[in-house]
Order: structure tokens, then sequence, then C-alpha cells
């Protein structure tokens, strides 16, 4: 069974991150927030790519649903100056 701190490891391996919390505890169903400045200039569907390609066939085999919250440094920072 796939914990959340192994989960954000998959993630950390593949892609450089600011900040990542991932949450779940079934083993399966995950949600994440994960900050990184390969987001910069893409779009929602583009940073989900980012963060699929990192994951590998991971995707299809030990998880089951991923829900994400993908967001650049500077989004980060205002979204915790408020």
């Amino acid at each position: 069974m796939l914990s959340a701190t192994q989960l954000e490891g998959y993630i950390t391996d593949n892609l450089a991150c600011d900040h990542i919390k991932v949450l779940g505890d079934d083993g399966t169903h995950f949600e994440a927030v994960i900050v990184s400045a390969a987001f910069e200039g893409k779009n929602m569907i583009q940073q989900h790519q980012l963060v699929y390609a990192a994951l590998g066939d991971r995707m299809r085999a030990e998880i089951h649903a991923l829900s994400m919250r993908t967001l650049t440094p500077a989004q980060w920072a205002e979204v915790n100056q408020s």
C-alpha cells in the first residue's frame, strides 16, 4: 500500500518542488498541493501533465485517484499572505 510520504517522494524525485504536501490514508486516493517553478507560464492542464509525467506508470498502477492543486511560487506566496 502506497503512503502519502512515498507519493511525495515519487513526485519530488522527478519534479523540482518549492513545496509539496500530500494527504491520503487509504493507499490509493490522494490530495496534493504542489508548488513548482516548472509551472510558470503553463495552464492548469499542462501543470497537471508535468506531475503525471513525474509519476510515470505509477499513475496507472499504484494510484487510483490524485486530486491536485498546482501553484507557481508567486501564487503560493500570494495565497500565504492572506
